[in-house]
């Protein structure tokens, strides 16, 4: 079934894939809701469009599993490990009983993809304003609310525990005299509303922002400022981020740590944005850099 090419909805997978490129060939690529927030577009909708720009060569991409609207492909046994995103039957209820096994993998735009996203930035869509009300990046917003626009989380939960894995692990990275240094400037509410910390007495629920940075669990905190520092990988890194912070198969790790560093880096100074830089490896410096 043919479906309609929104011009909207192909600036923003544009310009996604154009932030998301970071080293040369294919990088990864977390398409969310807060992506098209007031488009409304289903799975095959989304499918439609990337194959669309890969089939134009606006984009190179890769794929796995049936990126098509049909099930003629697709093995009785799968192993769901092999895939970040499953999908149902596009051709029947969201829940239907025929799995649709698909993962938009990596993609960088082709010189062809660049021209038409600088034509488009040039001018943009006529329905790009057009939609409901959603929420936008914004260093107004709290803290929680910037990691769930950037990952696409609808739950501050999920956020605090991404923030407090991804918080943790840079600290396993740093001197006590940096740690703390970045703790003096992320006394601001994670929040909006939970600013009165002795509703929380009873429990390790944290309510500002140095609260995670220095972690709410009282063993973890003493650990880390009893051992030295220590030395990790970016592989290790994001590794750890993914098992630890338990991230659901559609959300990479490198999207959860750029969403916290960004959120993190509205709340820091120049020199303490620098001094943290110095402590991260090469991927994850690149990360805390862009983000």
């Amino acid at each position: 079934m043919p479906i309609a090419i929104r011009d909207d909805v192909v600036y923003i997978m544009l310009k996604k894939i154009h932030d998301s490129d970071r080293v040369p060939g294919p990088d990864p690529v977390n398409f969310t809701d807060a992506d098209f927030a007031g488009i409304e577009m289903s799975i095959a909708d989304l499918l439609g469009h990337l194959d669309y720009l890969n089939q134009r060569q606006y984009i190179n991409a890769e794929f796995s599993g049936n990126a098509y609207g049909n099930q003629e492909d697709v093995p009785n046994v799968v192993n769901a490990e092999e895939f970040g995103l499953r999908i149902a039957n596009t051709y029947g209820a969201p829940d239907g009983p025929l799995p649709h096994l698909i993962e938009f993998k990596k993609a960088e735009l082709t010189e062809k993809g660049e021209k038409m996203l600088a034509e488009m930035e040039a001018n943009p869509p006529q329905n790009m304003n057009r939609g409901q009300a959603a929420p936008v990046y914004s260093k107004d917003l709290p803290f929680l609310e910037k990691v769930m626009v950037k990952t696409g989380l609808k739950e501050h939960y999920d956020a605090r525990d991404i923030t407090e894995v991804v918080f943790r692990t840079m600290r396993d990275m740093m001197t006590n005299e940096a740690v703390d240094h970045v703790a003096e400037e992320l006394h601001e509410p994670m929040e909006a509303g939970n600013t009165d910390k002795t509703l929380y007495a009873a429990t390790p629920i944290a309510t500002e922002i140095a609260d995670l940075w220095e972690d709410t669990n009282p063993i973890v905190h003493f650990l880390s400022r009893v051992r030295p520092p220590l030395k990790i990988k970016s592989s290790t890194f994001l590794f750890r981020i993914r098992q630890e912070a338990g991230l659901a198969v559609t959300i990479p790790p490198e999207v959860a740590v750029e969403a916290v560093f960004s959120a993190t880096k509205d709340q820091l100074s120049e020199g303490r944005i620098q001094e943290v830089a110095n402590f991260l490896p090469d991927e994850i410096r690149a990360i805390w850099e862009k983000a």
